[in-house]
């Protein structure tokens, strides 16, 4: 089992910067890649940004690219997400996710978080 606990969200202003932090612990050696994922009332979740637990290649949704980054402190044991330049528009709970695949990729099992609200005022 893997657990994940987030932190860092909270209220703030169009223009300013929020930093997730969500602490990972458990049976993590199998874990493929690590995200961030976020839903908005009345929407679906989406991807924000995912970080690969191999090589530490990242991709970030085009709605948040170049002022998100994603990265993960081993020493710490946490995946990060930093949100830079926020907009009204990003205003959603934020998952953190952890995914471990086999059979070539062909199977999948997603531990979540229990989620953080960032809420993001014009």
């Amino acid at each position: 089992q893997v657990q994940l606990v987030e932190s860092g969200g909270g209220l703030v202003q169009a223009g300013e910067s929020l930093r997730l932090s969500c602490l990972v612990s458990g049976s993590i050696f199998n874990i493929n890649s690590w995200g961030w994922y976020r839903q908005a009332p009345g929407k679906q979740r989406e991807l924000v940004a995912v970080i690969d637990n191999n090589d530490d290649s990242t991709n970030v949704a085009d709605s948040v690219k170049g002022r998100f980054t994603i990265s993960r402190d081993n020493a710490k044991n946490t995946v990060d997400l930093q949100m830079n330049s926020l907009k009204p528009e990003d205003t959603a709970v934020y998952y953190c996710n952890a995914r471990f695949t086999w059979a070539a990729g062909t199977r999948k099992k997603d531990y979540w978080g229990q989620g953080t609200q960032v809420t993001v005022s014009s």
